[in-house]
């Protein structure tokens, strides 16, 4: 298939154009033309790239691109990145909050999927667009914490301010402690990513609950779910799982 016809589908799909995004949203790096293999991977890193290579992949879509509001020079870390995919022939397609705050593929709704939970409606604001979910589910903290660690394969860390007994959970995956204050008017629970520092009074002082099950393992059920849209296009997908352990321990 044509790399513009990918491209294509992709921007639709993920309505990218609606998005005032920080990240360079969309096709960043220009590879071959023909894509028959696509990767799907969070972070645009060297490692990420020597596994597409590796895989003989035409095309990679990450979560985390390389351009975040614009760029002054082409040198460092940057250079050694951008050269790697261009000698390569490797195309680059980003989706950071798109891939947030979409309908049906979206992280924040896809982690209330994969927890049971009915989703409701979309809430906290970032960047012009709420990328947070609502959802429903009768669930005790204890459980849900298990939940959460089983289905994200992760060690989370939780704050247990609020109530024992959950009728309502919100998602906010990543770097999401800024939500707290919002989640809780509407919920018993919000899961993100991150820990933050200044969350442990804002939750404290709020009677709220917050878990955090690192920002790589909220980030990856997105990709993996936008996987299956480009399979069915007729395209080999692979999946490239490279951890970021977020220092849950700290």
């Amino acid at each position: 298939m044509r790399l513009e016809e990918v491209v294509s589908f992709l921007d639709d799909y993920l309505d990218i154009k609606s998005f005032k995004d920080s990240s360079s949203n969309g096709l960043q790096i220009e590879g071959r033309r023909e894509v028959g293999k696509v990767g799907f991977a969070v972070d645009a890193c060297i490692e990420s790239f020597e596994k597409a290579k590796e895989l003989d992949l035409d095309l990679l879509i990450v979560h985390h691109g390389l351009i975040w509001g614009g760029f002054r020079n082409v040198r460092g870390l940057f250079y050694r990145r951008l050269k790697f995919l261009i000698t390569s022939g490797i195309s680059l397609y980003v989706a950071h909050l798109p891939l947030d705050a979409h309908p049906e593929v979206g992280n924040n709704v896809q982690i209330l999927k994969k927890l049971g939970a009915d989703f409701e409606s979309f809430f906290a604001e970032y960047e012009g667009k709420e990328i947070g979910a609502l959802g429903s589910l009768q669930i005790g903290m204890d459980m849900l914490e298990k939940e959460v660690g089983e289905k994200l394969n992760t060690k989370v860390r939780s704050l247990r301010f609020g109530k024992e007994e959950l009728q309502k959970i919100s998602v906010v995956s990543g770097s999401g402690a800024f939500a707290i204050e919002e989640a809780s008017e509407i919920s018993d629970c919000l899961i993100t990513g991150e820990y933050k520092h200044e969350a442990y009074h804002a939750a404290k002082e709020l009677g709220f609950n917050v878990i955090f099950a690192g920002h790589y393992a909220t980030e990856t059920l997105g990709l993996k779910a936008l996987m299956h849209s480009v399979e069915n296009m007729g395209l080999e997908t692979f999946f490239i799982e490279i951890p970021n352990p977020d220092f849950p321990d700290y």
